[in-house]
């Protein structure tokens, strides 16, 4: 019988790969468009690189070699069950975020050329879903994986990113659309409805 810390593993692994399915293809489509304001390089990259080192690089040496292994616990199945359900949530997100985004869409704090604010589908509520999925994204990391650096590494990293990055995105949007931007700002919530 497989045992329950290999099944995290297992599922945070393909958690990763549907992530990565989910997203290649609005990358490469975003790749190609032209940007009129690019807040990439600098404080950004270093947002990104903090991110995806709680994201994928701890939680992925701790699949493939175990370590850290003194910050293990045993794994428990209400546990994975809630892992699971957090995980498929953040697919569910990112699929709905993409898809409303289409061309919009950027991995960075980027603005397109004839960018258009985007206010329809998960948008309408929301004005940053593609957070949400993130955070449940790194919910689901510290429930699959039974180790207390590698589990929760993701909401330290990504934490980090959010924090820092969701004022200086909204300041650009801000600055991007003026009115429209107050207006949809001040009728959605920043990540959660009813909450933030």
């Amino acid at each position: 019988m497989i045992s329950l810390t290999l099944a995290g593993k297992a599922l945070w692994a393909l958690l990763v790969v549907g992530w990565y399915l989910l997203r290649r293809p609005f990358d490469r489509r975003a790749r190609r468009s032209r940007l009129t304001v690019d807040y990439r390089k600098g404080a950004d990259t270093l947002r990104m690189i903090v991110s995806l080192t709680g994201l994928g690089i701890i939680p992925g040496i701790y699949i493939a070699t175990g370590f850290p292994w003194f910050a293990s616990y045993p794994a428990h199945p209400a546990l994975l069950v809630f892992g699971i359900m957090a995980g498929i949530a953040a697919l569910i997100l990112f699929r709905l975020t993409h898809k409303a985004l289409g061309k919009m869409w950027s991995v960075s704090l980027q603005l397109k050329q004839d960018h258009k604010l985007v206010t329809t589908g998960i948008y309408k509520r929301i004005r940053h879903p593609m957070y949400t999925a993130f955070w449940c994204l790194a919910v689901a990391q510290a429930l699959l994986l039974p180790n207390y650096i590698a589990g929760f590494a993701g909401i330290v990293g990504f934490g980090y990113l959010f924090f820092s990055r969701v004022g200086p995105e909204e300041a650009m949007m801000r600055e991007a659309f003026a009115e429209e931007y107050d207006v949809y700002r001040a009728r959605t919530w920043r990540i959660l409805p009813y909450l933030y």
